[in-house]
Formats: structure tokens, sequence, C-alpha cells
């Protein structure tokens, strides 16, 4: 097996500042004897071939230069893969418009990420499994319904050159819509299915969301579980006015809301909805979500 890592890098990153800022970075991790080579990803997508290929050809080490959609791309390149083979290790160089994941260990970013590089410190992580209609997606960050999906899929599709302008005007056009709807879903095989109308639903396995939003403040990557946070149907009003507790984890106290540790969720949706997973805007109708414990080691 290769002890090189595998950079995947998305040039279109951070606006294209990812080209711009990669060679001098990894100049510094070949400088401290780290070997790194370069493959640089041509379009939406690809990032998934060059890791599956890249760990076919006996690569174990791969470093996601870009944003969180980098590593989401590389994760689904290495996964599924056969639970005996040897565990692959993923790196951070979040040079793209955010990292959530990575901020489950610092508010440092692309600093923080290099040094753990060149200590050579990882950990295990676990890795969450959806399986869909269409197949099965991996995620290592979060997977989301409801309004934050709401928000995600406009902004891609009607304003995605629109920067943080158009981010906003996202945000503002899903308030004035306020959707609030049942998701069916058990968790762990227990009670009813739960059809209560809901605002929002997030499956995570760390912490934060959109770089700064601590939406699952209990998660933990590593304990083999998927952390489930529910808001029930609170009002526009209501949503305005507790905006910030989003920001401090305060929002899992609030009446409407509740969180719980769970090893499976089973869905019954009707027909395919939108959801965001670590970035990425998906239309799926899921079935099962659960867990690969430690399936991942991380360089944090």
């Amino acid at each position: 097996m290769k002890d090189t890592f595998l950079a995947v890098v998305n040039p279109a990153a951070g606006g294209g500042r990812s080209r711009k800022l990669v060679a001098p970075a990894l100049d510094r991790l070949r400088a401290s004897g780290i070997g790194v080579d370069i493959v640089e990803t041509t379009g939406p997508g690809q990032g998934m071939q060059i890791a599956r290929d890249g760990y076919a050809r006996g690569y174990r080490k791969f470093i996601a230069v870009g944003g969180d959609g980098t590593s989401y791309e590389i994760v689904n390149g290495l996964f599924p893969r056969d639970p005996a083979a040897e565990t692959p290790t993923l790196a951070f160089l979040p040079v793209g418009t955010g990292n959530s994941f990575l901020r489950e260990f610092t508010d440092r970013g692309a600093e923080h990420a290099m040094e753990a590089l060149l200590a050579r410190r990882s950990q295990p992580c676990d890795v969450l499994r959806l399986r869909h209609a269409g197949g099965v997606i991996h995620y290592i960050n979060l997977l989301a319904l409801g309004f934050a999906a709401d928000v995600a899929a406009l902004r891609a599709r009607r304003f995605s050159a629109w920067g943080e302008v158009g981010y906003q005007s996202s945000i503002l056009i899903s308030l004035a819509r306020m959707r609030r709807r049942p998701f069916p879903l058990r968790v762990d095989g227990q009670g009813e299915i739960d059809r209560r109308p809901s605002l929002f639903l997030t499956f995570n396995n760390s912490k934060y969301t959109g770089g700064s939003m601590l939406i699952a403040p209990r998660a933990e990557v590593n304990d083999g579980l998927v952390e489930y946070v529910r808001w029930g149907p609170i009002g526009r009003i209501g949503l305005i006015r507790n905006l910030p507790t989003l920001y401090d984890g305060t929002h899992i106290h609030h009446p409407l809301a509740e969180r719980q540790a769970a090893k499976r969720i089973d869905f019954y949706l009707d027909e395919a909805v939108d959801l965001m997973v670590d970035g990425e805007v998906l239309t799926l109708q899921c079935h099962t979500l659960d867990v690969l414990p430690s399936a991942l080691n991380v360089v944090v």
C-alpha cells in the first residue's frame, strides 16, 4: 500500500482560491517529508471517481483540498468498501467555502488542518450510511430535511451565482413559504411511526453546519450513533426570534425541539424529497440511515 497522500483538489473551490493556495500548502507538507500526489477535479462528482480509483491503486490516505463538497465526494468514492479492507484516512485543506466537519475540532481552519497533517495526528471517525430508493450515499457531517434543505435547494437552483446575497435571499424566501410538514420515520425500531409536522430534521455525525451553526451540540464523531435533532412546527416569528440559538446550540432546549442518539432511522416517505447532505443538495426517497462505526480515520 502507498504511504503517500492523494490530494483531491477542487480548483473551483472558494471562488477559485483553491488553485492559488494549494501549491504552497502542499510544498510545505513535502518539505516535512510527507509524500503528496495531486489530482484536480474538472467537474462535479469527479472527486468520487478519483478517490475510488486511488484506493484501487493502493492509496489509503487522501486530502480533501476544497470545501465540504470535496470531502463528501471523497467519502463516497471510498465507500461502500469491504469491511475487512484497510481503513482509509482523510485529511482536509479547507480552501473552499467552508468545512463544517473540521469546525468540530477548531475554528482555525486551514492552519489547524496543516498542523494536524504535519503532526501525523488522526483519530477514528464514524461514517453515516443512507440507503435510498436509488442506491446508497455516505457522509461524515450532517443530513438535513425540511427548512435547511429548502434553503440549500433554493440557493443551488436559483441563486448559485449570487454569493452571500443568494444565500440570504434563499433564507428570506424560505421564511415566507415556511413549510412545516411531516417526514414519517421510526427511531431504532421503537414505538409508532412519527408523523408529526416539523420545521426541520437533522441527522448528525458532527456538531456544526454552515461553518458556525451549532446544530447538534451533543454529537460525537466516533460514538457509533446518529445524533437526531428535530424542531417541530415553530412559527415564523418564533423562528426569527430563536435564530441566534442555532449558533450556540441552545435551540435543543426549545419546547418544540428534541434530540436523541440512535443507531438506526427508518423512513416511510411516499416520495423523494430535497435533502442537504454535507453541503450538497440531493432529491432522494430515503429508506434507512445507520452508522459504520470508526470506518474512517480523520486527520484533525
